[in-house]
């Protein structure tokens, strides 16, 4: 009897803990989509490079509002030993658990494949709105100077955009030894010293932080398992 009563106490603590992370979440993705600018201002080329491959305001409310229902869900059942709560705390779990599992496996299967649908969505981006959107041109102009990289995949990227078309020269982050603008960046400027694609550097990063990352996702992974075991204890335990 007080192993269970710690076991409910840390599973109410825990997800609590989830609640309020979800509300930090929601608040943070509203703003992001109320007023990208600032948040890009604030978090700089991090945020602005994760901006380039998914809406990082509707992500993070997608996200915030599953770990309110998570943390209410697990906090609720719990408390008041519902059975119905607990059981929708565990599946809801573990559909997110097999999904990571599923897109883990198709990242590391289908890498190639997502590489080449992402570079073919992210240079027309480019070519159709660099130069005309503000926000989406900020967004790009943050991630090459903080990552030190020009365009998706090179300066060829800019090409046909509106930008090139109106200046006739490549943002001046794609020559490398000039990346303060005092000269018109020319494509032979560019073809002379090539600057890396930012895709390539994101990957590069990544790559050199490899143990870090496995470590954060197996961490993940860790904690949905004990939430998941300690909600069907709690559940089977239950009179």
């Amino acid at each position: 009897m007080q192993c269970y009563s710690f076991i409910k106490t840390m599973m109410i603590l825990f997800n609590f803990l989830i609640f309020l992370c979800g509300v930090a979440l929601l608040a943070v993705g509203i703003w992001v989509s109320v007023d990208g600018p600032s948040f890009l201002k604030i978090f700089g080329p991090l945020s602005s490079s994760a901006m380039q491959f998914v809406n990082v305001g509707y992500f993070l409310i997608a996200a915030g509002a599953v770990l309110f229902a998570l943390g209410f869900l697990g906090c609720y059942g719990a408390h008041t030993e519902n059975k119905c709560a607990l059981m929708m705390f565990f599946f809801i779990l573990l559909i997110i658990f097999i999904a990571e599992v599923a897109a883990a496996v198709v990242a590391l299967v289908y890498t190639s494949v997502a590489e080449h649908y992402l570079t073919l969505v992210a240079v027309q981006t480019i070519k159709k709105d660099y130069g005309s959107q503000k926000d989406f041109t900020q967004v790009w102009n943050s991630t090459m100077e903080g990552l030190k990289c020009c365009g998706f995949n090179n300066y060829t990227d800019f090409e046909e955009s509106p930008y090139f078309t109106d200046n006739q020269v490549f943002p001046p982050y794609c020559c490398f030894d000039d990346v303060n603008g005092t000269e018109p960046c020319t494509k032979k400027r560019a073809e002379d010293k090539p600057v890396q694609g930012c895709f390539k550097q994101l990957l590069s990063d990544v790559r050199t932080n490899a143990i870090t990352v496995g470590g954060v996702a197996a961490g993940i992974g860790g904690l949905e398992l004990a939430a998941m075991i300690v909600s069907m204890y709690l559940y089977c335990n239950l009179k």
